[in-house]
Parts: C-alpha cells; sequence; structure tokens
C-alpha cells in the first residue's frame, strides 16, 4: 500500500492553489474549475471544490473544518523557508522551533484554517531517517 495523495476540500479552490503554488514553489495542474493537483515528490496534493463532494457522498466532507490535520512538508532549510514566506503567510502558528523528537519546525495555517507544517530533521537520529 501506498500513500499517494491528501485532498482538501475547499470553498475557493484558486486561492488555495495559488497559496500552495506561493509556499511549495510547485505548480499545480487544474484539471476543472474545481479541482487541482500539485505533485511533491512522491505525493500528490490534491484541492477540491465544495461541488465535488457529491461526486462522493452529499455532506461527506467540509471545507475549512478541519481541526486535527497536520500537512506536513520536509524542506532543506526551515529558517530559510519561514524568511521567504513571511510575505505569503499571514497565520503563523510558531516560529522555527526545535521539537523533541529532532526535527526543526514551522507551523501555520493555510488560507482555509488547516496546519501545514515545514520541516528539517535537524539530530542525527532525525536526519538518519529521512536519509532512507
Amino acid at each position: 500500500m501506498n500513500l499517494v495523495s491528501i485532498r482538501i476540500i475547499t470553498d475557493d479552490v484558486d486561492r488555495l492553489v495559488d497559496f500552495y503554488e506561493r509556499v511549495t514553489g510547485v505548480p499545480a495542474t487544474r484539471f476543472t474549475e474545481d479541482f487541482a493537483e500539485l505533485a511533491i515528490g512522491s505525493t500528490t496534493l490534491a484541492i477540491g471544490g465544495t461541488r465535488t463532494v457529491p461526486l462522493f457522498a452529499p455532506g461527506s466532507a467540509h471545507a475549512g473544518d478541519n481541526r486535527s490535520v497536520i500537512i506536513e512538508f520536509l524542506v532543506d532549510d526551515v529558517d530559510a523557508v519561514h524568511r521567504n514566506l513571511t510575505g505569503d503567510v499571514s497565520d503563523f502558528v510558531n516560529e522555527p522551533t526545535t521539537m523533541p523528537w529532532g526535527n526543526r519546525a514551522l507551523l501555520f495555517r493555510d488560507p482555509d484554517g488547516n496546519l501545514v507544517n515545514f520541516f528539517t530533521p535537524v539530530t542525527p537520529a532525525a536526519i538518519a531517517k529521512f536519509a532512507r
């Protein structure tokens, strides 16, 4: 089994796609006005409009309603990324902080309120873990 995609449901596809293109530097492929994907490494970040929800099951997902999932991106230098994101991110949850498990992490919210974590492994164990 492989995790291939994370999908965010939003009321404003263009706004969220533009945001993720800016913060990741990855261009999106827009399949329709209600659906786009950003291919990031071996995973895809999919962004779907609320009009796509009934295709799965009416009422099964709600835009801007997530408070339990963190979307995480491994970056080379989280401190440099923080400096570069200052004009693009308006809701930083924390500044770069070294976590007990060995990652230096930057947590912020996207325009829909989803938590996003950019992190860099900094301890030998964390570096080894992500060197696979």
